[in-house]
Order: structure tokens, then C-alpha cells, then sequence
């Protein structure tokens, strides 16, 4: 989320990476707000386009030069890149009530010698918080046409060295209101929107697999992870494959990771004891997307944002500013930390803050709180408990309490403890790479190549035991 996950580990593939295709895809536009000649059915794809291929070679070279390697092993796999827009629903602003918009996705598919190809086990990734509308998991590029260095996109980067170079092939969803998508804003933390359009992710990449002549397929064994605003959608997509896709996809397990499972609880938190790092960008995002799916959050932005906030901050995100342009340009209130939630200066009304127990948006993200069902499926959760942006405390131990109060026993593995983590040298390793690694400015970012080492782990547990 925020600028700390767009700064960790730069550079994890050591190649410009389908510069011509990638300009073609950006050229195909997007953003508009109809829904005319969108496939009616879910999942359908629009357009496939393949945008190129990463060797191991590649990859190792930029794991060895990002100091990833240590954790993401070397690469047992070539990865062939995919991008494809498909077909998914999206809110209308009227509970119950949706209309058809498009998606893209990013599809990682491993190839090569053994345990590359053939029939493959599939990975559902979703991403954390981007504020920039443009954001694409298929561009895992190192550098640009001019050759100088991307930044943005270093989560896809790692999830293509840490899971597809390993063999699973990887489906990594953009969302609704990210890259090419038909959709003008996007439905932040709305758990059932979220839900439905990755699993039409998962259905379109599905689709495009079975029907190539790649020699790599799905096996109809299913693991979704995330991290961050990802850790929410994974843990939603979980819940949602269970109640209603139960015969359409082998879910296995999960591991949520680092993600505000406990919505309600986690914003009573910021709302009235502690605010977060980010939560100037959070809130505007979490109230365009209540505003906009449900229509109750206000009548008019003034009643939420202080002046001259309510000019700037609705509809701020997904944009296209930078984080030093948003303070720069006083769309946002100037704090580099993104805390100026309250008082004089701040982005949030006093009034607001005073009536938020029992406003419609405390109501809705109560309805958006993923603590109330029971996985069937193994899960697992991960995260840091010093994490300034997504605190651990509201959020990882009350859903695993919540889980276990109901019968599900569901391990949450805490970097700062070693008592949770793997038994034996693995988890040695775990803990004093994190403890060593770890900073207060990075601390969110410096998590998540730990906690995926520690998903993959489970899921090839799971998988091994699977029949």
C-alpha cells in the first residue's frame, strides 16, 4: 500500500521485457463509464494479448541484484507474460443492482522443463492499494523505452519470481478502475464486488489456458493469496468462491496476507485512537467506493472532507498523480506521511468524525467485515505486528479468533514472533531475515517477500496432501 510497497524490491527481473507490446496495450485506452459492447457473460474475454517472456536467467539476475533471491530461490521456470481484458459487473450506486464493465488481468505462465508445464496448480494474486489509475501487474519491466528504472511495479515482479518461476501459474487481477478497465473508479475494499471480479479474473485465464496450444494448463487445484488491500480481496475471493462457485474451482487453501479483514473495527482504530500511515489516501479511496456503490455515504462531499478537500478528494483515486504531486498540487492535506486526518488542515471533518458511530458508512464497512463466515478450505494469515498501515491488532488475531470460535483453526504467522513461525531452520531464517531487514519507513513493504515465502511454503504442503 502506498508509496512502501512501490519502493521494495526494485528490479526482480533483469530485462526490458515487451516494450512494443506493452505500448500497443497502453494504446487501447480505457477509463470510460458505459457498458456498451461489453460480453454479458462473466469472465468473457475481451482481448488476450501476449506481452512476452522472462527467462530463468532473467529472473535470477534480478533477484541477485535486488537481494530477493535469498527468499525467492532461484527460478526453476521460464514465464510467458499474458494480458486480458475481460468481461465482470460492477456497482451502480443502487444495492443489489449492477451493471457490465471490463477488467484486466496479468497472467504468469510457467514454462520449461519439469514442473513447469503440463497440468499446473493456479494462483490467484491480488495486489495492495495503487492510487495510480494506470497500474498494470502485466508490465514487469525493469526499465522503460528510455531505459531508465520502474518503480511502480515491483509486487508483480516478485509474485512472477516467487511463485510462477516455482511452477504455479500465477493470475494476477488488476481490478475494476485500474489499466484498461471500462470502469471510471474503482470498488475499494467493497468485498462482494472485489470477489466477483477476480473470480471473472480467474474464469477468463482459465478459459485462455484450456483453449491455447500452450503445453502449460490449469490443474484444477486453486490457492489464492494477496497482500495488503490484496490480503481483503483474498480472503473475500475465498469466502465468495466457498458460498457460491463451490463446484466451479478446486480451492485448496489461502493465505490472506497483511490485510484489514476487521474493516470495521480497523477504522473504530483510526477513526478514534490511532490514525495509520496512508489513511489520507485510504479514506478517499474506501468513501468514493461506499459513495459509489451504495449511494448513502453523503449528500454532499463537504459533509465528509474539510475545504478545500471536498473539491479534490472525491474521485482523487485511481488517478493519475504522483504522491509528491497530490501534496505538492493540495489535492491532498501536506503531510508526506499521509495523517492529517483531523483538525485544523486536515482531510476529514470534525462533524463527520463525531457522528461516525452511527453514520452509513461505519453501517457499510460493517458490511464489508470478512470475520463473520467459517473457511472450509486451509487458510493461513501473515503479517508484522508493528505494521504502521494495516495494524496488526484489529485485524489478523481478531479474524483468527473469530475463525477458531466457529471451528476453524487457522494459523496466523507473525514475523515478530518467532513462536508462530515454521519450526526448524526455515523459520530461523524467517525471522532474523525480517528482523534484520526490517525498517520503521518500509516496514509494511518489508513484510511482504517474507509472508510469500511463507504462503508458497503452505501451499505446497496443502498441494502435496491434496488427493
Amino acid at each position: 500500500m502506498h508509496t512502501q510497497m512501490r519502493t521494495a524490491v526494485s528490479r526482480v527481473v533483469g530485462r526490458a521485457l515487451g516494450l512494443a507490446a506493452l505500448a500497443a496495450l497502453a494504446a487501447c485506452g480505457g477509463g470510460g463509464g458505459g457498458d456498451r459492447g461489453i460480453p454479458k457473460e462473466r469472465g468473457a474475454i475481451v482481448l488476450p494479448f501476449a506481452v512476452g517472456q522472462a527467462t530463468k536467467a532473467q529472473i535470477d539476475a534480478g533477484t541477485q541484484a535486488s537481494g530477493a533471491q535469498a527468499l525467492t530461490g532461484l527460478a526453476r521456470c521460464d514465464v510467458d507474460v499474458r494480458h486480458i481484458q475481460y468481461s465482470t459487473v460492477a456497482p451502480t450506486g443502487t444495492p443489489g443492482q449492477e451493471k457490465h464493465a471490463t477488467a484486466t488481468t496479468a497472467v504468469f505462465v510457467p514454462t520449461g522443463g519439469a514442473g513447469c508445464t503440463g497440468a499446473r496448480p493456479v494462483l490467484l494474486y491480488t495486489h495492495g492499494t495503487r492510487t495510480m489509475q494506470a497500474y498494470n501487474m502485466a508490465d514487469v519491466r525493469p526499465v522503460d523505452e528510455n531505459n531508465k528504472p520502474i518503480t511502480t511495479n515491483t509486487e508483480a515482479r516478485l509474485v512472477m519470481a516467487m511463485f510462477a518461476a516455482q511452477g504455479f501459474i500465477v493470475v494476477a487481477p488488476n481490478y475494476l478502475g485500474y489499466d484498461q478497465s471500462t470502469l471510471d473508479w474503482h470498488p475499494y475494499v467493497n468485498g462482494e464486488a472485489q470477489a466477483k471480479d477476480v473470480v471473472d479474473a480467474l474464469r477468463a485465464a482459465t478459459t485462455y489456458l484450456n483453449t491455447g496450444s500452450g503445453a502449460t494448463k490449469p490443474s484444477g487445484k486453486l490457492v489464492v493469496t494477496g497482500y495488503s488491500q490484496g490480503g481483503y480481496v483474498a480472503m473475500a475471493a475465498h469466502k465468495i468462491i466457498e458460498r457460491d462457485y463451490p463446484n466451479e474451482f478446486g480451492l485448496v487453501a489461502s493465505v490472506p496476507m497483511s490485510g484489514p479483514y476487521n474493516l470495521v473495527g480497523f477504522t473504530d482504530v483510526v477513526m478514534n485512537v490511532q490514525v495509520n500511515v496512508g489513511a489520507t489516501q485510504f479514506t478517499p479511496l474506501v468513501i468514493t467506493s461506499y459513495q459509489r456503490s451504495y449511494g448513502d455515504i453523503y449528500g454532499a462531499p463537504v459533509e465528509v472532507y474539510q475545504p478545500p478537500y471536498d473539491q479534490t478528494a472525491p474521485g482523487l483515486f485511481p488517478g493519475n498523480l504522483t504522491d509528491a504531486q497530490l501534496l505538492e498540487q493540495n489535492k491532498l492535506p501536506n503531510d508526506p506521511t499521509f495523517r492529517a486526518m483531523f483538525g485544523a488542515g486536515g482531510l476529514v471533518q470534525d462533524s463527520f468524525r463525531a457522528g461516525y458511530a452511527t453514520s452509513k458508512f461505519r453501517a457499510r464497512l460493517a458490511e464489508n467485515t470478512l470475520i463473520d463466515w467459517t473457511p472450509r478450505a486451509r487458510m493461513a494469515l501473515c503479517g508484522g505486528a508493528q505494521d504502521p498501515i494495516v495494524f496488526w491488532g484489529p485485524n489478523t488475531p481478531v479474524a483468527q479468533g473469530q475463525f477458531a470460535s466457529r471451528g476453524a483453526q487457522v494459523p496466523a504467522f507473525n514475523l515478530e514472533n518467532r513462536a508462530t513461525l515454521p519450526a526448524g531452520a526455515m523459520g530461523d531464517q524467517l525471522y532474523g531475515g525480517f528482523q534484520q531487514k526490517k525498517t520503521a519507513a518500509t516496514y509494511h513493504s518489508d513484510v511482504a517477500p517474507f509472508c510469500m515465502v511463507i504462503g508458497r511454503s503452505f501451499f505446497q504442503q496443502v498441494l502435496a496432501a491434496a488427493p
